[in-house]
């Protein structure tokens, strides 16, 4: 089975001043790890530098589209995003979620693994 390469770009870092006020500790501002216009490339592994909890938000959309899953049609029945091959998400930081958005590509993934012999 092939597998590409997915494209996920920074769309967005948002911070949400009335929840931080109640709930978050003094100090709290947006997201220190991720900038908006930065670009990552996934196939089956967590891009190098990505935020592990980001990536547990949006691994599943990487994993459809790394593996030709949405291409032909949309997500969800055509009833989320109009352009096939393209997924939104956001990590799960209520307070700061950043905004993501994956595109499948035509760039070949890599296996980087050497198998137990």
């Amino acid at each position: 089975m092939s597998m590409n390469k997915v494209k996920i770009t920074v769309l967005k870092t948002t911070f949400d001043e009335d929840l931080a006020r109640e709930y978050g500790v003094e100090g709290l501002k947006a997201c220190p790890m991720l900038r908006e216009g930065q670009e990552f490339y996934a196939d089956y592994a967590k891009p190098e530098s990505f935020c592990d909890e980001a990536w547990k938000a949006v691994y599943q959309f990487a994993f459809a589209l790394a593996h030709g899953g949405a291409q032909e049609s949309c997500f969800y029945h055509d009833d989320w995003i109009r352009t096939p091959g393209v997924a939104i998400a956001s990590c799960n930081d209520g307070i700061r979620p950043v905004i993501f958005k994956l595109e499948a590509t035509d760039i070949p993934a890599e296996l980087d693994y050497t198998p137990v012999r």
